[in-house]
């Protein structure tokens, strides 16, 4: 009976995952219709690497951006756009801390964006 309830719990944290990725993705579509060219575009993603790593952005969407349903959305290799990633990175909507610009620069999140924007994207399934 536990381990039924155990799947039950895991469909349901994986439903509200997906849930949250397509608010998100929603509110980037949006975005991306009323965005002018981002600060994005001038990111350093060899710096971006280090920071994701520094500032512990893999410990919850992995060293690739790859994200994990128990931790965090997938990043890479397509990133929402920048400016949506900017807003929910200051102020995110569930588990994840704010990182206000004292802590990640509007410059720093550039590089962190040109570095997901970097990753290779993954085979084709099979």
């Amino acid at each position: 009976m536990k381990k039924n309830g155990a799947c039950r719990s895991g469909i349901l944290i994986a439903f509200a995952m997906a849930l949250i990725l397509v608010s998100i993705r929603a509110q980037a579509q949006n975005a991306a219709q009323s965005s002018k060219p981002s600060d994005a575009q001038s990111g350093n993603a060899e710096n971006g690497k280090r920071l994701f790593v520094k500032d512990g952005c893999y410990e919850c969407h992995g060293r690739e951006g790859q994200g994990s349903s128990m931790t965090g959305p997938r990043l890479a290799p397509n990133p929402i756009p920048f400016e949506v990633l900017v807003s929910y990175v200051r102020k995110p909507m569930r588990e994840m801390p704010p990182y206000t610009d004292k802590v990640v620069s509007d410059q720093e999140l550039a590089d962190i964006y040109a570095f997901l924007k970097s990753r290779p994207r993954p085979p084709a399934a099979k």
